[in-house]
């Protein structure tokens, strides 16, 4: 069996930083967890990829500038990550930085230079992890599901399926495995319109163990209201960007007030989800960084059905787990495995996803 050493890399639309971390893997089951990192970016290229992101796909004429800062800190942070660790791995795996996600559409955009990197870090990158899936007619996203089920076969057995994997970033998505059956999409807002609205209001960048939220009162006219949307309704597979919705309904609350119909909206449209599982799983392992607001985790465990636990519960790294995915789709694409499926994207077959950049002499 080969066992190929990746570093992964992901950047999500918050552009809170660089998530990197190491993988042994053959793409099938993982041998070894390596180290693992976030690395902020330069303050200029956060600014710029936040004001991208928001112009929602409008405005690009700035889009290979902000990919050419976005492979610069990528490469920097790598180059620093590797030397850390004495790290020579096979291939690095470059996400690149989303900054519009329109799958009606057929566009997905993540920014960076996968050959570029490949030449500066004299490494074997794989890029372009979403567009074969796209051009299969699948949603490019949720791209982690696969990874999911090779961790699910680690956690002790069938017994605890069906379960879930739920990702909670500014987005939240879940990934449903039972045996070998995965389903998996988009649910709806994260952490995306409380650190909106926590930002806009002055406190601070994200409402802090959800103590903003905790000293509020939800509006439950306002939440049914926004619980009515029609994507939340869909089955999957679907997929979202960042700022498909908007945390208008909370408009002319106070901070707390509003801090807390929003959160409340977070775990109410997730609750909604499992109306759309084959079976409501036994298990929920929450990964993201809205696994650390215990008001949030606290709602969901009065919601969901089945027991919400951290997946660090299960020695699963929360945080490094998309940039541990992304060196396993890396594994896979270099073992010829798929990375997404029908049922996962809506991809018309299983798809091999990736593109390998050889570093140029």
């Amino acid at each position: 069996m080969t066992v190929w050493s990746l570093v992964g890399t992901i950047s999500g639309t918050s552009a809170d930083g660089i998530d990197l971390a190491e993988l042994a893997t053959d793409g099938r089951t993982v041998d070894r967890f390596g180290p693992a990192e976030t690395v902020a970016y330069r303050p200029e290229t956060r600014a710029l990829v936040l004001a991208a992101a928001a112009r929602k796909g409008e405005g690009r004429e700035d889009w290979p500038e902000i990919a050419r800062a976005v492979t610069r800190d990528h490469a920097d942070a790598i180059r620093a990550f590797l030397g850390a660790h004495d790290l020579r791995p096979d291939a690095v795996v470059f996400h690149g930085q989303t900054v519009w996600h329109d799958p009606e559409a057929g566009e997905t955009v993540q920014l960076g230079d996968p050959q570029g990197l490949a030449d500066t870090l004299a490494l074997p990158v794989i890029g372009d992890v979403r567009l074969a899936d796209m051009a299969a007619g699948g949603q490019g996203a949720p791209l982690v599901p696969v990874y999911h089920r090779a961790l699910a076969k680690t956690l002790g057995g069938a017994d605890r399926e069906p379960l879930c994997f739920l990702n909670i970033g500014g987005v939240s998505n879940l990934t449903y495995i039972d045996g070998e059956h995965l389903l998996a999409f988009d649910i709806g807002p994260g952490n995306a319109l409380l650190d909106d609205w926590i930002r806009k209001h002055g406190a601070g960048d994200y409402d802090a163990d959800g103590a903003i939220s905790a000293r509020g009162e939800a509006d439950e006219t306002r939440l049914a209201k926004a619980l009515s949307h029609p994507f939340l309704l869909e089955p999957g597979p679907k997929s979202l960007d960042r700022y498909s919705f908007s945390g208008d309904f909370a408009e002319g609350l106070g901070l707390e007030d509003g801090a807390a119909t929003l959160l409340a909206f977070t775990a109410r449209a997730i609750a909604s989800s499992e109306k759309l599982l084959p079976q409501k799983p036994k298990l929920w392992l929450v990964c993201g960084g809205g696994r650390r607001n215990p008001v949030l985790m606290r709602a969901l465990a009065e919601q969901l059905s089945g027991d919400v636990l951290s997946a660090d519960a299960f020695q699963i790294d929360g945080d490094a787990l998309e940039a541990q995915a992304m060196a396993f789709l890396g594994a896979r694409l270099l073992a010829g495995l798929p990375t997404t499926y029908p049922e996962t994207t809506g991809a018309a077959h299983p798809v091999v996803g990736g593109r390998l950049y050889r570093p140029c002499a």
